[in-house]
């Protein structure tokens, strides 16, 4: 074989080398493409504003995907508690975590901010406080080295406080064994008013009321309304603060191993779904108001007077409890600087 045929025969090879490695890549790219992916999303409520927005999520997370991700909605807590459902977002049991930010904090203390008492002071001021950039910026950040993805914040409505006895006054708050979210903010707060914190989650709310183990919960009118708390406490106390804010987490290993286009529909439609959900929870919040009435509870507001004196009492937590902490600080000036901007 003279050189001019090896050379040919060199170059045959080559190519063909080149084009088994063209095929290869090829296949690789469509059995990706092909790949159904299983999206398993766990929040803590029922027929409430996180599961409408889980549910609402999934139905367009498939249709935008073509079936290429398949999406299974677990409200209730049926995956385990919340700290369960976090540490199954975390490390891969679970695809997507829907849960106020707060229960979080064990990640990372910043996750807490947006449960600054004071910080918004109505529903739709939220929703702006929610949608802004900069607030959106850092709460979807966080969490990036634990594992997380954040795809979408919103907030469901102002909390309540739902009691066995009539939270009327100011005075009635001392003594009392509330339960609250996972937050130092909160827990601060409800210390000032005389109040005796307990960080539990929503599940455990109801057997605590019945058993006598706490006197009240802070939470939202949607899930007294739809998880029955009727049958163990029938006062509910419209104090609208904190605000209850949540967030949609994505475990970050799941989140990287999808397609590009895929991951790209995942953000889109989480942060889609996290604005058209705003008309519903204004909705659900004035039927699930009439809806406890309706069943024999009773809606309380608290003096004038008094609300002013409570909101007095509240506010100053944020700066106080931050202040001490650099990142918990800048955290809560970002949040803090756009709801009085979007006042």
């Amino acid at each position: 074989m003279n050189s001019m045929q090896r050379g040919n025969t060199a170059r045959s090879v080559l190519a063909a080398g080149t084009l088994v490695v063209s095929l290869a890549l090829t296949l690789g790219a469509a059995s990706a493409q092909d790949k159904t992916f299983v999206m398993k999303i766990s929040t803590p409520t029922i027929n409430d504003v996180p599961d409408t927005f889980a549910r609402n999520f999934g139905a367009a997370v498939e249709k935008d995907s073509g079936g290429r991700i398949k999406v299974e909605v677990y409200p209730a807590s049926q995956l385990g508690s919340i700290p369960r459902q976090i540490e199954g977002t975390q490390f891969g049991a679970i695809q997507c975590e829907v849960v106020p930010p707060e229960f979080f904090v064990g990640l990372d203390e910043r996750f807490e901010v947006m449960a600054a008492p004071g910080l918004v002071d109505s529903l739709v001021h939220g929703q702006k406080v929610a949608a802004d950039p900069a607030v959106l910026k850092l709460m979807l950040s966080l969490g990036a080295d634990k594992g997380l993805h954040g795809v979408g914040l919103f907030i469901a409505e102002p909390s309540t406080i739902v009691s066995k006895s009539p939270i009327r006054t100011l005075a009635d708050f001392k003594g009392k064994k509330l339960r609250i979210f996972a937050s130092q903010f909160q827990s601060v707060a409800f210390e000032r008013l005389g109040v005796t914190p307990v960080a539990m989650t929503l599940g455990d709310v109801v057997p605590a009321l019945q058993q006598g183990a706490i006197d009240g919960s802070v939470t939202g009118m949607g899930p007294i309304t739809h998880m029955h708390f009727i049958d163990a406490a029938k006062f509910v106390t419209l104090t609208n603060q904190p605000a209850i804010f949540i967030i949609a987490e994505v475990n970050r290993k799941w989140y990287e191993s999808l397609p590009p286009d895929l991951q790209q529909i995942i953000d889109r439609d989480a942060a889609a779904q996290a604005e058209s959900i705003r008309q519903f929870a204004i909705d659900l919040r004035q039927k699930s108001e009439a809806t406890w009435t309706a069943g024999g509870g009773e809606l309380i507001k608290l003096p004038p007077d008094e609300q002013a004196t409570f909101m007095k009492t509240l506010t100053s937590v944020g700066a106080d409890v931050s202040k001490a902490k650099p990142q918990l600080a800048e955290a809560y000036k970002i949040v803090s600087d756009a709801a009085q901007r979007l006042r």
